[in-house]
């Protein structure tokens, strides 16, 4: 059984300077999920993040939060906290008043505040640190107090827009693994903001892939890597080889003049697709054993395994395998039918690749 929704954006639209960010989003979230709205710079994901935060009033739609419409409702009010990138510690404060802030303002009792204090620095791992001032915690360190600063006020939901940016890759690393903790501790749900790829993929229950204001596709971590919907999810999550195709017919598809057969069904007998193959499912042989011949023209030792370009039928297929083949060596290609992704072309793409020249 489904959960029900604990948030839902009903056709959210908003605009800057006659630009639309947003344009008629719909999302639902569940309770205690796990959510990240991943895309690129501009895509409309940290405006999601602020209108869901109350910072920003839609132009049109509703926010919905635990069957209320609170739209208009000012940040302070909604049962919702948020974590920037920036940790926004106040300098002049340590870090138990930097904690207590928000419960002060809220009158609760200095027993009250003490034990929260102590329970949200033993939550982000960080006992004993009150009474230090930000400015001598690393920056790892300052991100956990804004996220201790942010659940002592018990929120429903934590908003996190892209908190892990400034950190080193190791540290950020730490820290993702530090936020499924504290996931799973807490019980709450959290709406992550990212435009990085692996950190999506990582953390998440659920993962939006958003461009130009649009939802392009909403899934598990899985379903969004291995099934992309369009060649702009398959590019955009991890590396992909996409490749103008020709649907044959059901489970036949030509690649560069070469058929392979395929799981995918439904597009039609000699329909123009798009094709996906990860570079991971390309599996090297010698010349004659696969389904097309090729020379490998350049390698990298990438740690866990090697990458190459391999120059097959006029296309540099990017190819990832932990057995190395030395550049100018001759191979062959081979790609098992379930690892060929096959998707539509957009129908502006698809028009223009079937209509004769007049």
């Amino acid at each position: 059984m489904s959960k029900k929704p604990l948030i839902d954006l009903v056709d959210i639209t908003k605009s800057f300077d006659d630009t639309c960010v947003l344009d008629d989003l719909n999302l639902s979230i569940k309770e205690n999920e796990f959510l990240t709205l991943l895309g690129p710079s501009g895509c409309g994901k940290t405006t999601t993040l602020r209108i869901l935060g109350g910072f920003v009033t839609p132009d049109k739609g509703n926010v919905i939060f635990d069957g209320e419409d609170i739209t208009q409702v000012p940040p302070n009010k909604r049962n919702l906290n948020t974590v920037f990138q920036k940790y926004a510690l106040f300098p002049h404060m340590n870090i138990e008043e930097n904690i207590a802030f928000g419960l002060k303002i809220s009158h609760k009792s200095k027993a009250y505040i003490k034990d929260k204090i102590k329970y949200a620095l033993k939550l982000v791992n960080l006992q004993g640190y009150e009474k230090r001032m930000p400015s001598y915690l690393s920056g790892g360190q300052q991100q956990r107090i804004a996220i201790a600063r942010a659940i002592v006020n018990e929120p429903k939901v934590l908003l996190l827009d892209e908190p892990l940016g400034a950190l080193d890759l190791k540290l950020r690393q730490d820290m993702q693994y530090e936020l499924i903790r504290l996931k799973n501790e807490l019980g709450i749900t959290f709406v992550y903001v990212t435009h990085d790829q692996e950190e999506a993929l990582t953390m998440s229950d659920t993962v939006v892939v958003m461009n130009q204001g649009y939802i392009q596709q909403m899934g598990t971590p899985e379903d969004i890597y291995n099934e992309p919907e369009n060649a702009f999810v398959a590019d955009f999550i991890g590396d992909s080889n996409i490749i103008d195709g020709l649907m044959v017919r059901d489970e036949l598809v030509e690649i560069l003049g070469v058929k392979f057969a395929c799981v995918d069904k439904g597009f039609g007998n000699y329909k123009p697709v798009d094709v996906v193959i990860r570079p991971e499912d390309i599996i090297l042989g010698n010349p004659g054993e696969g389904s097309m011949d090729g020379v490998v023209s350049h390698l990298i030792f990438k740690g866990v395994h090697y990458e190459m370009e391999v120059m097959a039928n006029g296309f540099e297929w990017l190819v990832q395998s932990t057995v190395a083949h030395a550049v100018g060596t001759p191979v062959s290609l081979r790609v098992d039918p379930f690892n060929i992704q096959i998707m539509n072309k957009p129908e502006s793409e698809d028009e223009k690749a079937v209509t004769p020249d007049e």
